[in-house]
This record gives C-alpha cells, structure tokens and sequence, in this order.
C-alpha cells in the first residue's frame, strides 16, 4: 500500500483518510449520493421513502431505485415503453460501484451520440481479453476480476450481463433486459473498464488480495469541492439542454410584462 499527501491544508479542518481503490470493479458499492445528485441536477424528481432511493425523470418514463434492504436488492432502472423505445430494464447488485451506476445513469440525462454504440470497443481499448470456449460471448478483464458478456438464448432472446469478483467472494452482477438501448449498455462497459481508480473511506474498502489501494489524506472542503463540480456540471447540460433562443426581433414577454406593470402604477 502506497501513501500520499494532499498539500495545503486549511487550518481549522481536520483531514481524513481515504484510499483510492483498483480495479474500481472491487471496491464496493461507494456512496448513492454520487449517483442521485446527478440526477436531480439534472432535473430528475426525487421520490425516495424511508428505505428506498426512488427518482423519476422529467417524462416520468424511467426511474431509477435503490433498495438496501430487500433479496437481492440493489439497482433498478426502468423505462415505460414508449413511442420510438420498448420497455426495458436494468438490475445491478447492491455492491456495484456507484461509479460504475452512474456511467448508465448519467448517459440517460444526455442526448445519444449519432455514432452506433459498440460495448466491446471500450473493453478492448482497455485490453480486455475474449474468453475462449465460454458458452456465451464474453470479455474479461486482465485480471479476471470482471466479465461483460453478451447472451444467445436458445429461444431466441438475446441480453447483456455484466459483473465482477474476487477470491474473497466479494461480487456482483448486472444484467439488461434484451431491449435495453445499446448506448446505454455501452456506457456501462465504458465504466467498469475505465483504469481510474475510485475513492472511498476509511473502514469502506473490502478486503480482497487482488485490490490494490493508495492511502490519501483529504480535506472535507476538496470532497464538497468535487461533488460540487459534478452537480454544477450536470446543471450545466441542463440548462443548455433546455435554453432555447427567442426568434430575432422578439421581446421577452417577462420584460414586457414588467414594463407594463410599471405603467399602469
């Protein structure tokens, strides 16, 4: 285990421990606020019970929950079918990082990319090998922690699973429901081969021999700092998102309806 120093630390905070952990398949599920800020930055309806992270997108077409509690639990992502996509689903275990969560999450506030979505090509960017003599296409990482597969049922159906695992047991598995968008299973395969490391905190790091950590002292301050920076970017797509510009020659109707008031007073 390595360690390493943040400089410039303010006087009246106290720095605490954290490790940034790889493979970040490994590290444990992390912190749901990671993926629910985002979501409601960028304009998502939060509807979480007692137990239960709930939101809604602003169609009202898909929610995304996590429930701790209930077998098997975890994440679900579902989508009302609509005029141009059938209804799908994703479920992902409790300990899926939430990194890895969000790279689905987060691809449902943006528009989709005009280019074909190909859920290999991020794998073998990454090295990831094909696994020969599987029953089913599959990819696994380097290491042979983590595994994205693509499924051929006998009766036709087709889907996509994904997952990770260590020695320890430590585990988790994800799959997709065979209308699932490609550009969203791809963005899940962007996620979980990224080589970055994930951060988390002390006491939250599992124990695996094939993890590896690199100790960090870290300032409440930078940590707000970071979380902050991903909300205000998720705003930021927002409004552009949403901006839309006033023909030329037009007035905004707030400002005449201000200028109107004025007058008549």
């Amino acid at each position: 285990m390595s360690k390493k120093q943040w400089q410039g630390w303010g006087p009246a905070e106290q720095a605490q421990q954290h490790y940034l952990v790889e493979p970040r398949s490994l590290a444990g599920g992390g912190d749901v606020r990671h993926v629910a800020e985002f979501l409601r930055a960028s304009g998502w309806t939060d509807k979480s019970k007692r137990d239960r992270m709930v939101l809604h997108s602003p169609d009202r077409n898909i929610r995304v929950s996590y429930d701790p509690v209930s077998h098997p639990g975890g994440w679900t992502i579902h989508s009302k079918a609509t005029a141009h996509q059938p209804e799908w689903v994703a479920a992902l275990g409790t300990q899926t990082p939430v990194e890895i969560v969000a790279g689905l999450t987060d691809a449902l506030t943006q528009p989709r990319s005009a280019h074909a979505p190909n859920v290999w090509a991020p794998l073998q960017e990454q090295k990831w090998r094909t696994v020969p003599g599987a029953k089913h296409s599959t990819a696994a990482s380097p290491d042979g922690t983590a595994w994205m597969q693509f499924r051929q049922e006998p009766d036709g159906q087709a889907m996509w699973c994904a997952g990770a695992g260590d020695q320890n047991g430590n585990s988790w598995s994800a799959t997709f429901s065979t209308t699932t968008p490609m550009h969203l299973v791809q963005a899940v395969s962007t996620a979980l081969a990224s080589p970055e490391p994930v951060m988390r905190p002390r006491g939250r790091v599992p124990q695996s021999p094939q993890i590896r950590t690199t100790s960090v002292s870290v300032l409440p301050s930078q940590l707000s700092a970071w979380q902050q920076r991903r909300v205000d970017a998720a705003r930021a797509l927002t409004w552009a998102r949403n901006w839309r510009p006033r023909k030329p020659g037009t007035t905004d109707p707030r400002l005449t309806t201000s200028y109107a008031r004025t007058a008549h007073r």
